[in-house]
This record gives structure tokens, sequence and C-alpha cells, in this order.
């Protein structure tokens, strides 16, 4: 499933969660989920209007005003929680942006800073009950509008300041965002950073096909003419498949109501000659997508030309070991024309920090670059085929087309190779058989 997320007013957490309870999960499951992780709040769910439009006012009732959590005690919450590691690894992002803004804002570590400026129960409502929602609704892909800002000033624990608030500008650097009519704070720390942290692109609508959609409603009189919802659209993304060579023909986007006679007028225009309708129509796979999952990495590179080569693969075995999700080497000439080597390491973005760390410990580099990268994987578990030689460690693999296969691990084999004394291909070639 795709979702789009359209700020018409803001966004902020009880907005976001809002508009999830109204695409169908079940505020008391939410709060079953939840619970376990920390006590002293109840969740209430009522439909409201806003300019006649239905939408969910959600509400965190916090009866523990006492608690106060530095980010250093949030993360340790939520590693050692049972969350699955989607929710762990994109609530851990989207805290850490809060955190790493106000801790500059503020001039202080980053471990030290206190959620007391964001209600420390409230945001880990907001954030955690956030990816719960996406995951229990098979959300594989996030897409948004661009962030609309309101102005004037909020009253805050510094006293009275400018909107957007310092935080919410900080985390949504680098992100597209436009002015509004709203005279008061509209989109929120929390929210800014669920929306960074979501949406893998920002700008119009998608093309897909609708399946649901889900208004969350705001608690303030914002002073603008439009409602103060998030609409978020659900849908299946459905395009052509492309041909097997180039041609603008990979410009046509087909959804569920345009007509293959609509999509052949389309083709015509182009001013050249098309395929029969009937193989164009066995083309066309809308479902495809919905077994391939997105996910946003982080990609680190750096070069070394000063250090011996065999402590080279050490660091990619040691690496690995500590969560990199790829290491790849690439021979380079560096200046002063010497031979060097290019690092890329890829990781998940709560382990970045501590990937930086391992690569300048590691190595002789002083420098690594970095950027935050989209990829597109197919769905991939651990289990064991059975073979000539027993079971046999292996990964199981979901398809484009939704077909599951199975393909046995490297390490799994060259044991077996070394054990009977065979050669490793002549193992391939057994199971092949």
């Amino acid at each position: 499933m795709i979702l789009y997320l359209d700020m018409v007013s803001g966004i902020s957490g009880d907005m976001c969660l809002g508009a999830l309870v109204d695409l169908g999960v079940d505020p008391d499951w939410l709060e079953a989920q939840l619970t376990p992780l920390f006590a002293g709040f109840h969740l209430t769910a009522e439909p409201v209007f806003c300019s006649r439009l239905r939408a969910v006012d959600l509400t965190v009732a916090v009866i523990d005003t006492e608690t106060s959590r530095r980010y250093a005690d949030i993360k340790d919450l939520i590693k050692g929680s049972g969350l699955s590691a989607y929710v762990k690894i994109n609530s851990l992002a989207a805290f850490e942006k809060i955190a790493r803004a106000e801790a500059a804002i503020h001039g202080q570590n980053l471990d030290d800073v206190h959620f007391h400026e964001i209600g420390g129960i409230d945001s880990l409502v907001d954030i955690l009950g956030t990816f719960l929602c996406m995951e229990k609704l098979g959300i594989t892909e996030v897409q948004a509008s661009a962030v609309p800002l309101g102005s004037g000033f909020v009253a805050c624990a510094h006293g009275r300041i400018p909107v957007p608030v310092p935080a919410t500008l900080a985390i949504l650097e680098g992100i597209p965002v436009t002015g509004s009519e709203a005279k008061t704070e509209i989109v929120t720390p929390t929210g800014a950073a669920l929306a960074v942290t979501l949406a893998a692109r920002f700008g119009p609508l998608p093309p897909m096909q609708i399946v649901k959609t889900g208004y969350g409603a705001g608690k303030r009189d914002t002073g603008a003419k439009v409602p103060n919802i998030l609409r978020m659209v659900m849908g299946r993304p459905v395009l052509c498949r492309k041909p097997e060579k180039e041609s603008p023909w990979d410009r046509v986007f087909q959804t569920e109501t345009q007509t293959d006679a609509e999509c052949q007028e389309l083709f015509r225009q182009e001013s050249i000659d098309r395929e029969p309708v009937g193989q164009f129509q066995d083309r066309l796979d809308p479902t495809a997508l919905n077994h391939i999952q997105h996910e946003r990495i982080a990609v680190l590179t750096t070069q070394v030309d000063d250090m011996n080569p065999e402590i080279l693969g050490f660091v990619m075995e040691h690496l690995l070991e500590k969560r990199a999700l790829d290491v790849t080497y690439v021979p380079v000439q560096m200046k002063k024309n010497r031979p060097g080597t290019r690092m890329e390491v890829l990781c998940a973005l709560a382990d970045m920090d501590a990937m930086v760390h391992e690569i300048l410990a590691q190595t002789t580099a002083i420098g690594v670059r970095y950027h935050i990268s989209d990829r597109a994987l197919l769905h991939r578990e651990p289990c064991q085929m059975d073979t000539v030689f027993g079971p046999v460690d292996a990964k199981k693999i979901q398809d484009p087309d939704g077909k599951m296969r199975m393909v046995p691990e490297y390490e799994a084999l060259a044991k077996i190779a070394r054990q009977q004394g065979m050669p490793l291909k002549a193992v391939y070639e057994k199971l092949a058989e």
C-alpha cells in the first residue's frame, strides 16, 4: 500500500494518529500495544466536523504528568521493547530528528535533551503509535505534499517564540515548505519529524488506485479559511511495465480508471508504432508493486590509500557484524596518482552514527561522506530448505509477482563443500538437480 500525506493544514502527532484511526486502526488496539511499554495515558477518538468535513479527533489523555524523559531514556525504552524492527528504526529516527534540533537550539548534549517541551508521553504515543499504525495498515511507501507553515507566536517553557518554532524549522531543512493563512502553529516538531521520517518524496499526489481516505482533526482555531485537518489517501500504486527498449511509452502510466483505448491514444500521439493491444495488456501488472517494499537507508562512503589492504577484509567483516546492510570496495586512483580503495557502507538510519564511528575507528580515513537514500527491495526472511545434503540455511524471497523462492546461503554451502571434500561448484550443481 502507498500512503499520501495531504497536509491541508499542517501536521501534528494527534492529527496523524486521528487520520490513521479514520483509515481503520482501532484506538483500543493501539493503546493495548503501547501500554506494556509505558503507562500513564489513555486514548480517545471521536468524530468531529471541520468545515462540514468529518474527521477523527484523537486525544492522548496524559495521566502521568510527573515523568520526564531524556532522549537517552527514550532510546533505551525503544531499543529494549518488543516492537518490530520497522517500528523501532523509524521511531528512533524521528526522535533523533527532534533531539538534534532541540540540542542545537538550546546548546545541550544530545542525550541530555528533555522531551518536556513536546510532552514525554504525548510524543511517545504519537511517534510509536504512528509507525505501529503504518505497519498494521501494510503501508510500504509514503509520499507527501509540501509542508504548509503557520505564522504568529506561541508560548512555551522558554517564553514567547515565533511560529514556525525553531525546532520545526531545523527538522524541515531540505524539505519543500510553503506559507499559509494560518495565524498559529500548524506544524509541531513531532509532526515535522513524522513527515520527514515517513515521506520518501514531497510533491503532488502519485498515481494510485485509491482504497480509502482518512481525516485527522487539529485542535486549534488556525484563523485560516481551510479546515484544520490532515488528510491521508491510501491506495495501491499502479503503472505500466516499462518496455524492453527505451521509448516515449515509458512516460505513460495507466490507472484503473484508464482504458486500453485511452492509453493507446496517448501512445498514438507520440507518433510511433505500437504493439497490438493484446501484447500491451500482457505487460500490465498493477499488483506487482504491492510486493515491493520501500525504505530509507544511509549510504556512507570514504576512500583510503594509506592503509594495509589486509585490514580491509577485517573491516568488512567487522562492519557487517555491527549491522551494516552491505559493504563494498571499489579500486580508485586518488590524488598524487596513488591507488586507493573506495568504501561504501549501507546501514539503517538509526545505525548511521555508530557506523560512522566504526569506519573512522577501524580505518585510516579522516572523514566520511553520507546521504539518505530511498531503496526498493523484495521481502525476504530466513528459512531452511530440504536438500540432498539435508536441511540447509536459506533465504525465502517474495518476487514482485508474489511468488516465493528459496535461495541457499553461501556460508551453508561452503560448509558442506568442506565437510564433503567437494568443490563448491559441485555442491551448487547437486542442489540444482
